[in-house]
């Protein structure tokens, strides 16, 4: 059954988000492509796949920004069965251990990749509810969040907003509990290759956990049956 998806941070063709939103337009789907600035590649896809292809623009930072976005696709769209929180910045030190990174970056990093997707949540929970489907909500986190595996001493900004992350995801966890319209969960989608660099070590390109993230997907969709779940970011990962 086709699906209205939205996927964030899509603006960057080797990037997992631009390749899950090829993964579902090759599945049939109507997707909603979020960005920050123009993407060439995803008007090439839009000349492809005409209306079946909704590019919005917004700025996760921003609460009023993403209103406005969620106050536009309202316009064309009167449902979403599918949110995927893929949007993530990181600094310029991320790769730098404590005592050489530049602490004062890693409340941007917190504000866009965590509270971003709150505020993307909020502003499009009414068109979720909407669905007639039990809509879901994909948070896309990393191992790099979870405390009880954490070995790097580098990745600070990054680790720590994708634990924010979790922590977002198991509140509003409990804040959906007792309805059955939205469910919600977080998921670590393996090791990428989302600079697209052939040397690069990581087993996957994008477009193949791409591929992975969405049969995975839709079979929780089918085993859960309505009922809310949430993956476990200190248990073995899929991938």
């Amino acid at each position: 059954m086709p699906q209205n998806v939205m996927i964030t941070g899509a603006g960057k063709a080797v990037g997992l988000g631009f390749n899950m939103v090829l993964r579902y337009l090759e599945a049939g789907d109507t997707v909603v492509a979020t960005i920050r600035k123009p993407c060439p590649e995803l008007e090439k896809l839009k000349s492809q796949y005409g209306e079946k292809l909704i590019v919005l623009t917004m700025d996760i930072s921003s609460t009023t920004s993403v209103q406005e976005a969620a106050d536009t696709l309202s316009q064309k769209l009167d449902h979403l069965d599918l949110l995927i929180n893929n949007a993530v910045s990181v600094s310029p030190d991320c790769d730098k251990g404590f005592f050489d990174a530049n602490l004062d970056y890693i409340a941007r990093t917190v504000d866009i990749t965590a509270v971003g997707a709150m505020r993307v949540i909020k502003a499009f929970y009414t068109l979720l509810k909407k669905s007639d489907l039990t809509a879901l909500i994909m948070n896309i986190s990393s191992e790099a969040g979870s405390i009880s595996k954490c070995y790097r001493t580098n990745l600070l900004d990054y680790g720590m907003a994708k634990a924010a992350l979790n922590m977002a995801t198991m509140n509003l966890y409990n804040t959906f509990k007792d309805e059955r319209e939205v469910n919600i969960f977080c998921v670590h989608p393996g090791w990428i290759r989302t600079d697209g660099k052939p040397d690069n070590p990581a087993p996957l390109s994008s477009y193949e956990a791409a591929g992975i993230l969405r049969e995975l997907f839709e079979k929780k969709r089918s085993d859960f049956d309505g009922h809310r779940f949430i993956t476990n970011l200190d248990e073995d990962y899929p991938f």
